[in-house]
This record gives structure tokens, C-alpha cells and sequence, in this order.
């Protein structure tokens, strides 16, 4: 190509902003014009629900796909709307609609990452042909309506209401995407998940689009990751000890809390899965860590500790034997390893991995206490775990 081709000046350059840039480069934003754009705007209007719930101004959510081919999004919360958030330092939700925002749901615990990139409801509704917000609080309705992205008229109060909440309806744009249809499967599989991680939270997910009749889900786990294991070791196949190991524990020193849970698998003639895999399974502030990161390394460390420690005291490993490795302690072992952060750093551009330093000695310690607790209080069951897992790595 001659110079002369390559000649790039001022008048070149096409300056985008607001609902233009969106719509441009949807997939920057959502990932993907197929199917996965959609699912994703699907999780950022219900992850502004979830943290309506986190924060107590909610009990529930309620997400409808509708019949036409939008979806609903409903908590009970408290329906404010004009004021700043000034838990989580978010910004009113005429702001979130209508203009781009800095990704404040990292800035909490209480805030649930549970979406890939967090680019918040303004996306959602460029990349919608139409939206609504209703409101409802301190005895009104207000109705803010959108479409792709631009005001159809000015916020309004439309009556008296009772009761309080708020309600996002949307439709992704069929000029945009593919397929503007959302798995009811996959939807209700993320849901479940995200109700395991929040104990307080109740979601229901309905699909009024089946010609034979709507279909419903309702999950609401009070034992948190506690049923998470269990449900997660049922799948595997029989539990070694039926009895899921479980605590939480908040820690200054990593500016957060940890929810841990564990269960030792046995083998099930039923099952076609090999249950003496390990399955650990790590979470930020909602966020499934698919890479794994410091809360699932200190886990690691805590379980190996605490393995080693009962081992020597009950001689099967002498003084001269290395410790038990951290890498090597998995066998059977179905796990799930939650933390919640103040300042959660996610490393890697698709954020899969945890990077906090702070939290590997602090999930490390407590694994490894409660752990040696239960050792201590169970001998039979921790002498069955500890003997296959030492001869294990004696095998080795």
C-alpha cells in the first residue's frame, strides 16, 4: 500500500458517544450479537435486583420471559430512584438508564458480581428497541419509558400505587442480535447458582412462551453453600459422610467474609461420573472464578495442613515424611469456596481469576482451625478421610 493510501487525518476520525458507541460495538459490550448478548443484558437488569436484595431494601425478584419476547425484571424494594445509593455508591436509576457508568457493583461485598462484565442498565437499553422502569414507593408510580436507548417522554408519575418496587421491562433489539431468545434452562441454572451464594435471596424465573402453559422455578437455599455441596454431591454420587463441613467466617485482614463447604465423595454404582475427582469450585462476590485464584489456593493449603497435622498425630506419617501437598489432597472431594470483598481484584481479561494476596492466608487459617476442629470432634469419619487420602499419596 503506498503512502499515500495510508494518509489518516482529522476528517477521518468519526467521534461516537453514548447510545451510537453501544449500538456500534454491541458485542464490546455484551459479548456477543448471538444468543449470549441477550442471556447477558438478561443478568445485568437481575443483578441490579440481587443487590437491591443484598442490600436489604428487597426480599425478592421475580424474572419473567414474556410471551411477546421480553423479559420482566421485579423486586419489592424499596423503589427509591431519585436519590444516589449511598450504600454501594451507585448512582439513582434515571442515571443507570441513561448514561454509562463506572463499574461500582466491585466496590462492595454486598454487591453481587455475578455478570461477566458489568456494564450496567444503560447497555441494556440501547441494545433494546423498547424499555420500561416503573416504580413504585412513598404511595406513587413513576414510569420512565425508552426506546433504543433514547427517552419517549420525560419521567413521569402516572398515579397513586401501594406497595413498593421496581419493574424493568425490556426487548433486545431484533436489528441488533440474531436471536433475541434466552435458554429458560440456562437461565434458571445461573439462578440457582446465584441463590446458593446469597442465602437471603429468593428469585423465581417464569417462561410464559411455551404454548402448553408457563413454566416456573423457585430458589431460596438457607444453608447458602452448604446446600450448594449437598446438591453438588448428590449429582457426583453417594457421600462418603453425608454430612456437609461447613462454616463462614469474617476477616479484617482481607476485608471480607468467606463462605466454606465441603463434602468427601464415595463411589455410587448408579453414578457414570467418577465421584473420587476433586471438584473445588471458587467464588468472588458471586463471580464464578473459573481459573480458581488465592481463595481456592488457600483452601487448598488449609485442607493439606489440617490432613498432615491428624496424620502425624495419628502416625501415618512419620517425622520424616514431607507434608502432604496441597495439589495432592482432592480425591473425592466436592468443595465450594465463596468470598466476599470489599475491593475484589480480578486478574486476566476475562476476570476468571482471584488475585487478592490477603485472602490465601486468611481462607488458609481458618480451613485449616475448623477443619482440625472437626477432626478432633468426628474421629471415625476423619480417620476414613485422612487414611484414604495419605495412602493415596503414598500410592503415588
Amino acid at each position: 500500500m503506498s503512502a499515500e493510501g495510508m494518509e489518516y487525518d482529522a476528517a477521518r476520525i468519526e467521534v461516537l458517544d453514548g447510545v451510537r458507541v453501544v449500538r456500534k460495538r454491541p458485542g464490546m459490550y455484551v459479548g456477543s450479537t448471538g444468543e449470549r448478548g441477550p442471556r447477558h443484558m438478561v443478568l445485568e437488569v437481575v443483578g441490579r435486583a440481587v443487590n437491591e436484595v443484598l442490600a436489604g431494601r428487597a426480599g425478592s425478584v421475580e424474572v419473567t420471559l414474556t410471551a411477546d419476547g421480553g423479559v420482566r425484571v421485579a423486586d419489592d424494594g424499596s423503589g427509591g430512584s431519585s436519590e444516589a445509593d449511598g450504600d454501594t455508591g451507585g448512582p439513582d436509576l434515571e442515571a443507570q438508564l441513561t448514561s454509562l457508568q463506572d463499574e461500582f457493583e466491585t466496590r462492595g461485598r454486598h454487591i453481587a458480581a455475578a455478570y461477566p462484565f458489568g456494564v450496567g442498565l444503560f447497555v441494556v437499553n440501547a441494545l433494546s428497541s423498547r424499555m420500561t422502569a416503573e416504580v413504585r414507593g412513598e404511595g406513587a408510580r413513576r414510569v420512565y419509558a425508552y426506546a433504543r436507548g433514547v427517552a419517549v417522554e420525560p419521567p413521569a408519575a402516572v398515579g397513586p400505587a401501594t406497595g413498593c418496587g421496581t419493574a424493568i421491562s425490556f426487548w433486545p433489539d431484533t436489528e441488533i442480535f440474531e436471536t433475541t431468545s434466552c435458554s429458560f434452562t440456562e437461565l434458571a441454572e445461573l439462578f440457582r447458582q446465584v441463590a446458593f451464594l446469597n442465602r437471603s435471596l429468593k428469585i423465581s424465573l417464569t417462561d410464559e412462551r411455551p404454548a402448553d402453559g408457563p413454566r416456573s422455578v423457585l430458589y431460596q437455599f438457607p444453608d447458602g453453600v452448604r446446600d450448594f455441596v449437598a446438591a453438588l454431591g448428590a449429582e457426583r454420587g453417594a457421600a462418603l459422610d453425608p454430612h456437609v463441613i461447613g462454616f463462614e467466617r469474617e476477616d479484617p485482614r482481607m476485608a471480607g467474609t468467606m463462605e466454606v463447604a465441603l463434602l468427601w465423595n464415595g463411589a455410587h454404582k448408579d453414578s457414570h461420573e467418577d465421584s473420587h475427582e476433586e471438584s473445588i469450585r471458587g467464588f468472588a462476590n458471586s463471580r464464578a472464578t473459573s481459573e480458581g485464584g488465592t481463595h481456592v489456593d488457600g483452601f487448598r493449603d488449609g485442607v493439606a495442613a489440617a490432613v498432615t497435622a491428624y496424620a502425624r498425630k495419628r502416625g501415618l506419617l512419620a517425622s520424616a515424611d514431607p507434608d502432604l501437598r496441597a495439589d495432592r489432597i482432592g480425591e473425592g472431594l466436592t468443595a465450594v469456596v465463596s468470598v466476599k470483598l470489599d475491593r475484589p481484584e480480578f486478574l486476566g481479561c476475562t476476570r476468571g481469576l482471584l488475585g487478592n494476596t490477603d485472602v490465601r492466608v486468611c481462607v488458609a487459617e481458618a480451613v485449616q482451625e475448623y477443619l482440625a476442629d472437626w477432626f478432633e470432634e468426628q474421629p471415625e469419619r476423619a480417620a476414613e478421610v485422612v487414611d484414604r487420602v495419605v495412602g493415596g499419596n503414598h500410592q503415588d
